[in-house]
Formats: C-alpha cells, structure tokens, sequence
C-alpha cells in the first residue's frame, strides 16, 4: 500500500539524499526471461541501457520475487530500482509505462485451434487449458465455463528450481493440454524456444474484470519525484530501443489500441 499522503512531503524532501552514483536494481536471480544472475533478461538488458546512458556502474540487490520483496530491497535502500511493475501497483512509485503487454493464448501451429482469440470462442469448450493458479485469466475461464477442464499452474515457485511456465509449453506439446494461458512476456519468450511451432495470441478481447492488458513501469520508492522525472526521460528518449530489446525476447508489445508494435516502431 502506498503511504499516506501526509508522509509524502517528507519522503520528497529527503529523496536526494540517495547515493545515485551507482544505478543499484532491485531483481529475482533466477526469473527468465525477465532478470537471472547472469544478465540474460531483458530487464537486465534495459538496466544495461539505462546504466549506461546515465554513465555509471550497474549493481544488484538479488532477492526472489516472492513475499517480501519489496521490504527486504527498495523498502531497505538496498537499491533503487525495480525493472518491471505493474501500473498502480502497490506500494511503489511508478515511471511512465515503457510497455504495454496482455497475457497470451498459446496453441500448437496448424492444429484445430488456429485462429482461436477469445475465451469465448466455442472450438475451446471441453478443452484442457492450462492456466496460472490465481492468475487473471482464471476468471474469465470460470466467466466462459471452461475452469472444469482446465489445468492449474502454480503461481509461487522458487524458479531456481521448478518452472510452470516451461512446464506448460512441453504439456502443450505433448498435447497433455490442448492450450495454455501464459503472461505475454513468459508466454512469447517460452514459445519461441518450443521445440513445436507455437501459436501466441493476446487476448485483448475479453470483456470484464479483470483486465487483461497492463502496462509495464519501472518501481521506484514513494516520494522520489527526480527520480521518477530522470526515470521518464531515458523512458521517452530510448523507446525505440527498449522495444527492439523487447521484440528480441518475444514480448508481444501492444499500442493504446491493443494493436501489436512490430520491430522498427
């Protein structure tokens, strides 16, 4: 939860007072494709353009993105910087999105679900789909009448040791499952390394809550207004690269009217 507005002032006041010489992110070493300890992610790509552009060192505070996360890195000032939040995400500050993505429909290639961009299409009735225990898409499944088939996946996992999202892909594959909900970013990044052609569908259509489509921001600690406003210009000045570096891991990137963004744009 944020904090209340009568604290602000004082948090804005003394929001300067952190060591800025170093770009210090806060982020899980083990949650491909967004950040690992070996620099694979493309939020550990963004950090590296970002770092660079502001003309110093790069360092991390590791911690799983689980329960505490936030407490236990920007709460404590063991650094600045969360590299993906969600808008309106409690309880940090958050950037100008720099992406906007909807969680994905994943089906085989030429198989009978071609085409298939809604939960409410009936080629999907029936069907086993995998989905995220917890996550939005379950309820638009129950909305649709299709949770009584449906497969979950677990929502916390420690992902240096279990992965729902890989393990959903290779289900699909060996058609344990005839489709999978996956969040755009892990579902186009997993599909693309399928040892199968995938299908990858947003599913922008969906009507009710929750919402499907979410913009992403960088999360920074309430109160640090420079920063935020330093944070929004390398958004606005490097887009086009920060969507090149998206576009290589798959993320479906969509505009303001849930059209796809493609590579040059």
């Amino acid at each position: 939860m944020l904090l209340p507005g009568a604290a602000r002032p004082a948090l804005a006041q003394v929001s300067d007072l952190v060591d800025r010489s170093t770009l210090r992110v806060c982020a899980d070493p083990a949650n491909m494709p967004f950040t690992n300890e070996k620099g694979e992610g493309f939020e550990n790509r963004i950090a590296e353009l970002l770092a660079k552009k502001l003309d110093i060192p790069l360092d991390y505070t590791w911690f799983p993105q689980a329960t505490g996360f936030y407490r236990m890195t920007l709460a404590a000032k063991r650094c600045d910087i969360v590299m993906g939040y969600v808008a309106g995400g409690d309880p940090v500050l958050n950037t100008n999105p720099y992406y906007r993505s909807a969680w994905v429909l994943i089906t085989r290639k030429g198989g009978p679900l071609d085409g298939v961009d809604t939960l409410a299409d009936p080629r999907l009735k029936g069907l086993h789909i995998g989905v995220i225990a917890g996550s939005p898409p379950g309820d638009h499944l129950q909305r649709n009448g299709l949770m009584g088939f449906a497969r979950p996946y677990a929502l916390m996992v420690d992902r240096r040791y279990e992965s729902p999202a890989e393990q959903m892909i290779a289900d699909i594959n060996a058609g344990t499952i005839d489709a999978g909900i996956l969040w755009g970013p892990i579902g186009g990044y997993y599909a693309r390394r399928s040892e199968a052609p995938l299908s990858v569908v947003p599913l922008t259509k969906e009507r009710g809550d929750p919402q499907m489509v979410y913009r992403i921001t960088f999360g920074i600690r309430p109160g640090e207004l420079n920063w935020k406003h330093q944070l929004n210009q390398f958004i606005t000045a490097e887009q086009p690269e920060i969507n090149r570096i998206l576009l290589d891991f798959g993320v479906p990137l969509l505009d303001e009217r849930n059209q796809p963004i493609e590579a040059g744009k």
